[in-house]
């Protein structure tokens, strides 16, 4: 059974190490931070209170993380992919807002697929120049009733 809460500070170490999981284990992702800056960074948006985890009876599997309704961060371990965990947490995030934008790269075909399935739009695509990995990214957009 998964259960979705806000993260605590002490989930950060686990937050980080799912961050750091999918830079390492994604060949065309460049290795920009280190797993303690992951870990840092994880802190940081948990101590904003924009971090939900979804967790099993002993562990946090996936997160969320989320700053007036734009979507910074939505991450699922390895293990766990693929079994519905972060539409359980994309759920709950459209619950609470009305409106959810986000940027992936363009070379994410999974995240392509899985945002589309879950009623988000394709709005806007760039070249990479101005983010820190170099790399092309597509924005989405989903609101609530739009068909």
């Amino acid at each position: 059974m998964i259960r979705l809460r806000p993260a605590h500070s002490t989930d950060a170490g686990t937050v980080g190490a799912i961050l750091t999981e999918f830079a390492e284990g994604t060949a065309w992702l460049p290795k920009l931070h280190t797993g303690a800056e992951d870990v840092a960074h994880a802190g940081a948006m948990i101590d904003r209170g924009w971090v939900t985890v979804a967790e099993t009876e002993d562990r946090v599997v996936a997160f969320s993380a989320c700053n007036a309704g734009d979507l910074d961060a939505l991450y699922v371990a390895s293990g766990m992919r693929g079994q519905g965990v972060g539409g359980l947490l994309l759920e709950k995030l459209k619950a609470a807002h009305d409106n959810l934008k986000l940027w992936t790269f363009q070379a994410n075909t999974r995240a392509h697929a899985f945002y589309l399935r879950h009623g988000f739009v394709e709005v806007a695509r760039t070249d990479g120049a101005t983010t820190d990995e170099q790399l092309p990214d597509i924005r989405y957009e989903w609101q609530r009733g739009a068909t």
